[in-house]
């Protein structure tokens, strides 16, 4: 039901948002070759590779392409990604959905357009909380975000 209320907004959404679609991504990452991603015992993508882009997963055109292969749980392989991660020195991360955003053309999704999801990372003694974009449609390699680190 949760499923169908989402198509229903996003369906909505789309409709009155046409204008503000382009017909050409303004996605700056998106790699079909990238590899699918390997699971770890504790249910999280296996991430070997640093970011150098300091844009990368901080801004709408550089997202983290997590990629799904349906809408069950649409946000399952977002959750595998940030629950991989921890802040710059080793503490645990809580991160919260807060909003979607950022309209694109994708073939990946049957009415051709998708949607970016924006995640709250937060941690102790943290001086500010960062945003992480999300791309849920298309693939890409998976990197460490620049100032962030992986769980221990």
């Amino acid at each position: 039901m949760k499923s169908k209320s989402f198509f229903l907004a996003l369906s909505f959404l789309l409709i009155f948002t046409t204008s503000c679609v382009s017909t050409k991504s303004t996605l700056k990452n998106v790699d079909d070759n990238a590899p699918t991603p390997i699971l770890t015992k504790e249910n999280t993508f296996l991430i070997t590779l640093y970011s150098k882009d300091k844009k990368y997963g901080f801004e709408p055109d550089y997202p983290v392409n997590v990629f799904y292969l349906n809408s069950k749980d649409e946000n399952l392989n977002a959750k595998r990604f940030l629950d991989a991660l921890a802040g710059p020195n080793g503490e645990k991360i809580t991160y919260t959905k807060i909003e979607s955003c950022c309209p694109f053309p994708t073939k990946r999704h049957q009415i051709g357009a998708g949607f970016l999801d924006v995640y709250e990372l937060i941690w102790v003694d943290q001086k500010q909380p960062i945003k992480l974009y999300m791309n849920i449609y298309e693939k890409g390699y998976l990197m460490v975000p620049v100032g962030l680190s992986l769980k221990k």
